[in-house]
């Protein structure tokens, strides 16, 4: 009865995730997604995003993602670039947590703890492509029970594709089949809207529609606390540019924001990111409870595309997702999931060029 339900379950996802599956094997393929100038560069390593074309406010073209030129260094990354990260995505206190009664030792890679799903996540495994053309992929993945520690096999994929004008729509998804588990997934790109190559991101302006935070300790691990941002550096209602406050923060950003939901049952609008010289504006949109603002304090000089060096605070990340650490903070919005449900995490990213 269990292989029958379970057989069930693996037909339902393919059939609901993948649409004409094509190759779920170890193969690395790269897929380009293209509507007019805009254009989008995928692998089916780690479902990783590798680079997003679009013009500036004079029609010139540039990469905005952070990258690499070559597979291999992807594998051998510590930067998750543009990675979609899992199965539970930021860190786990202590790399544990305890689930109906049973405690659950993961697998740590950042001292103690846990961080993006352990040393091999989502974003160092080779994913199965789905049903794909010039405007969208999906890609598909099994992770097993006891994989990095955690219970339970869990269906995943993420399909990513261009809709409308210059709009990027990413929708992560996971079932798992057998056991409750902790799902929260993430895509980790890192944005430049000046291009990959122009520098930091000090300049940019952003605008988080964020109320709240929810502090870290000395080891970037949730305290707890879900704290307003009001009258601190944190405080991005009102657009500033991102190094305004960089001298009260000198270790820049790297926090979860608990999202406005000022219009239940909609997608929650997260950012507006500018950029003055190349007119380019970012705007997110996510189902999710937080996102994560990263701006990329860990970078030490990582040799990328076209040879470009990325200095610390070269881009910038906004994660949407669950709280970090939720399995260990009972208040926090719950990550766990039934077998025969369905985990979503919706993004649309608008890109647009002010002349």
């Amino acid at each position: 009865m269990a292989n029958i339900f379970l057989f069930s379950c693996f037909v339902y996802l393919i059939l609901l995730f993948a649409n004409d599956v094509e190759a779920v094997n170890d193969d690395i393929g790269f897929y380009e997604l293209k509507r007019g100038d805009f254009s989008v560069k995928l692998t089916n390593y780690g479902a990783t995003v590798l680079s997003v074309i679009l013009p500036d406010k004079n029609g010139k073209l540039d990469d905005i993602v952070l990258g690499f030129d070559s597979i291999d260094d992807y594998k051998n990354d510590t930067t998750y670039f543009g990675a979609i990260v899992g199965r539970v995505a930021n860190r786990i206190g202590r790399a544990q947590f305890t689930l109906d009664g049973t405690d659950y030792k993961l697998v740590p890679n950042d001292g103690r703890n846990m961080l993006h799903g352990g040393p091999k996540g989502f974003s160092d495994v080779i994913w199965g492509v789905g049903s794909h053309d010039d405007h969208h992929v999906t890609f598909i993945y099994n992770s097993v029970d006891g994989e990095e520690g955690f219970p339970g096999d869990v269906a995943v994929s993420v399909t990513y594709m261009l809709v409308e004008t210059n709009k990027l729509a990413v929708k992560m998804r996971a079932m798992p089949l057998n056991k409750r588990t902790p799902v929260n997934l993430a895509l980790h790109a890192y944005w430049n809207l000046g291009g990959h190559n122009s520098g930091d991101i000090f300049s940019h302006t952003i605008q988080l529609l964020a109320s709240k935070i929810t502090p870290v300790d000395e080891e970037l691990i949730p305290t707890g606390e879900i704290v307003d941002v009001k009258d601190t550096p944190y405080d991005f209602h009102k657009p500033r540019e991102i190094g305004s406050m960089f001298t009260q923060l000198p270790d820049g950003y790297d926090i979860n924001y608990e999202l406005d939901d000022l219009n239940p049952g909609h997608l929650k609008k997260v950012a507006v990111v500018q950029e003055s010289v190349s007119g380019r504006k970012l705007e997110l949109w996510t189902n999710q409870p937080g996102v994560q603002f990263y701006t990329s304090n860990m970078l030490n000089n990582v040799k990328g595309k076209d040879g470009f060096v990325y200095a610390q605070y070269a881009g910038i990340c906004l994660e949407t997702q669950g709280f970090p650490d939720a399995v260990n903070h009972p208040h926090f919005p719950s990550q766990i999931v039934n077998p025969g449900d369905i985990y979503e995490n919706i993004m649309i990213y608008r890109f647009t060029a002010a002349h």
